[in-house]
């Protein structure tokens, strides 16, 4: 079993030339056709009414067994979480421990060290509890691990702000390998380490030359991440820098501008001949089209969605972010994990939290009929990493 990227599409306007053989409705394709104003790489405002469509909220009880009156209570609370998440950690200062979503009560949790800081924090509209580790403390302790060398069995390892430690998760029945007992050995003498099992090993998800809604370059197909002004980000996998791409007609859309895998896992491609972007992101008939509004990062336990080209429209949660993620290629570095399902094909599709773009599908284990876990490299690492402004509505 592998951890493995999965090769999928995000959506450019250029997709909406496919709406006829695709068999979207008119009105999907002419709700994108706009001409959008330009817009800055920060997060903008979270408009949670404008993600409640109906195909939304049913995708959203389907895989997060909510009903429809529950995923939109949920899509409002956390775009208030989203909100809070900025002005409480200004309020914690150097007492902050990390933060997340708590599904149970609606709210934004915030750790901090200090509890002479818990009135201020919780004025800014979050929940607190106290912790022994401040947030820079357990950056730095994982990048320490970091510098560990891992073996296969080591999935992946990340910041646990709820666990106040770094989780180190090992595939269950490796966990006794003495390669794996040594890893977590040195990584207990680098950080507060709690060790965690997971099903499979992460693998990539590549996939060959087959039918959908796909861009490819060589015999690869993967999905576009988000449109942003002269082209679209996707994963770093999919392609090397000055490698040529092409829609899913064949015809050329462009080259990879900017590609980096492993260390990172992220890529942009410039389009022209004919084609242009556009703030989409495919909803695959299952949803309606979804208008990228901004980039504000989701929190921890926050849901989110995934379109790809080969499982398409997809919704979970986030499980962790600053993951490092050790793939057979290297390891990958500052990933967000998700509860979300992926398979080959759907490698650099768009992760999107309400109307918030969030990150590029990288890769996972499992499948969308088991289940799994999928990451993606965060957006907004990509566009400040190559200067890029996301072309929002």
């Amino acid at each position: 079993m592998r951890r493995t990227t999965f090769v999928g599409t995000a959506l450019t306007s250029a997709l909406l030339l496919a709406t006829a053989a695709l068999g979207l409705s008119p009105a999907s394709a002419a709700s994108a056709s706009g001409t959008p104003a330009p817009a800055s790489s920060a997060p903008v405002s979270v408009r949670a009414d404008a993600a409640l469509s109906p195909g939304l909220l049913t995708a959203m009880g389907r895989d997060l067994g909510l009903t429809e009156a529950q995923a939109a209570a949920r899509l409002r609370a956390e775009a208030a979480a989203r909100g809070a998440e900025a002005p409480a950690r200004k309020a914690a200062g150097a007492a902050y421990g990390g933060s997340w979503f708590e599904a149970g009560s609606g709210r934004l949790t915030v750790a901090v060290t200090d509890a002479a800081k818990r009135s201020a924090v919780e004025a800014a509209g979050a929940e607190t509890v106290l912790v022994r580790h401040t947030a820079r403390q357990l950056d730095a302790a994982k990048a320490r691990v970091d510098r560990l060398p891992a073996p296969s069995g080591v999935v992946s390892w990340h910041v646990d702000p709820e666990a106040n430690a770094v989780a180190v998760n090992v595939v269950a029945d490796r966990r006794d390998d003495p390669a794996v007992r040594a890893f977590v050995a040195r990584a207990r003498q680098a950080a507060p380490v709690t060790v965690r099992t997971t099903g499979d090993v992460p693998r990539t998800f590549a996939a060959g030359t087959v039918g959908g809604d796909p861009y490819y370059t060589g015999n690869v197909r993967c999905s576009i991440g988000f449109s942003v002004h002269g082209g679209f980000v996707t994963a770093g996998h999919c392609g090397r820098q000055g490698a040529a791409v092409y829609g899913w007609d064949r015809s050329y859309i462009g080259t990879f501008q900017g590609s980096s895998f492993p260390d990172n896992d992220y890529a942009w491609v410039s389009v022209g001949s004919g084609w242009w972007t556009v703030p989409v992101v495919l909803g695959w008939g299952t949803v309606p089209d979804q208008l990228v509004r901004g980039s504000a990062e989701a929190p921890i336990g926050a849901s989110v969605c995934r379109s790809g080209s080969t499982t398409r429209w997809h919704c979970g949660v986030v499980l962790a972010k600053n993951e490092t993620v050790n793939y057979s290629q290297g390891p990958v570095h500052q990933m967000t994990k998700t509860s979300v399902c992926a398979e080959p094909g759907d490698s650099g599709g768009s992760f999107i939290s309400g109307d918030q773009a969030q990150g590029v599908t990288s890769g996972g284990w499992g499948n969308c009929s088991g289940g799994g876990q999928t990451w993606h490299q965060p957006v907004n690492e990509i566009l400040n990493r190559y200067g890029l402004r996301l072309h929002t509505a």
